[in-house]
């Protein structure tokens, strides 16, 4: 087919901008295939099950050994089967060996993830890029469980665990039963696409980069929000923006659309330097939408955390000598904003 002229000018126009739009959002794809790092996932969830055909108590305290830590965080914590200091613990492990619900979930949960092959690579690659930018990082192990619901990511001393029984998939039989604790717009991204984002997600706020008490203002936690997700965005460079911080394709649109309109409703309303949490978490948490903008609920949540990621990467935009290390160490919220310049135009 032969394109006419104004149809070539056209799809070079995409073409262009496409390339901006990539460079605007500060993706930096670097090579890290030579950097030593390999993900396996543990399957603890199988190891776990195989105790039911097995004289529990030695195998158990084998399984200790060989978890450590999250073993206990497991069993008094996560599931929780009661204090591995008393065996009685390990009568309440046969109970839920020999439940229905917890077969019916195994099945569905093994069916889900036969393996993790497509998970090993994923965070191999993400933990290469994070050793890229922290080499004196050390990584965690990372396992896999089930949580009986309880726990979708957690972290402990040395590890890294995923609850794979809330990753079956928007779709999952199990999730409407649980919509009081996990309401639709929570669940409909448990799918197996958002393991990785969840466990770089939690590795950076939970472990390398957590929030500070002192960061109150709206302004501080947008930033510190924002410089999460441009984390985000390098070590996970071929992941969409949806997906990293958990909006629909018409949410980030909407955002898009009127990122000129948040902004100057934030301004407008003084919320930059408000520190009343009651009145401004509903910046920064999940939710169907944003009370008071957008028209019939179509707005998108969590417009703190979406606004703070566009100031930072107009931030980096405009100064590539800084680097991720400099700038995650950087907490002057109001020289970041100041400096990025940032305004947004309709």
């Amino acid at each position: 087919m032969i394109s006419t002229p104004g149809k070539a000018i056209q799809i070079y126009l995409i073409f262009i901008t496409l390339i901006l739009l990539s460079a605007c959002n500060g993706h930096k794809k670097v090579d890290v295939s030579n950097i030593p790092v390999d993900v396996t996932i543990q399957r603890f969830d199988h190891d776990l099950d195989k105790l039911r055909n097995t004289p529990i108590q030695p195998q158990a305290l084998a399984l200790q050994k060989k978890y450590g830590l999250f073993y206990q965080d497991y069993m008094e914590r996560i599931l929780p089967a009661g204090s591995i200091k008393d065996t009685a613990y390990l009568g309440t492990l046969k109970k839920v060996f020999a439940s229905k619900d917890y077969n019916v979930l195994k099945h569905d949960v093994d069916s889900v993830f036969p393996n993790l092959d497509k998970q090993n690579a994923e965070l191999t690659d993400a933990f290469r890029r994070i050793k890229y930018y922290f080499p004196k990082k050390t990584l965690p192990n990372v396992y896999a469980y089930i949580s009986g619901f309880q726990a979708q990511t957690s972290i402990g001393n040395g590890y890294f665990g995923i609850g794979l029984d809330l990753f079956l998939g928007a779709n999952s039989k199990f999730y409407p039963a649980l919509v009081d604790n996990f309401p639709h717009y929570i669940s409909r991204y448990f799918t197996p696409e958002n393991i990785t984002p969840r466990v770089v997600e939690g590795i950076l706020r939970e472990d390398m980069f957590p929030e500070q008490l002192k960061d109150k203002s709206v302004l501080q936690k947008m930033v510190y929000n924002g410089k999460i997700m441009y984390l985000m965005d390098q070590i996970l460079p071929d992941v969409s923006d949806t997906t990293k911080i958990r909006y629909t394709t018409a949410q980030l649109k909407w955002c898009n659309d009127f990122k000129a309109q948040i902004w100057g409703y934030i301004l407008e309303e003084n919320l930059l330097y408000d520190t009343d949490v009651l009145k401004t978490q509903q910046y920064f948490n999940d939710a169907p939408f944003t009370p008071g903008l957008g028209e019939k609920n179509e707005s998108a949540p969590k417009l703190g955390v979406w606004t703070g990621w566009q100031i930072v990467r107009a931030y980096m935009n405009k100064h590539p000598d800084v680097t991720i290390a400099q700038l995650m160490a950087d907490d002057d919220a109001q020289k970041i904003l100041n400096d990025s310049k940032y305004r947004p135009k309709s």
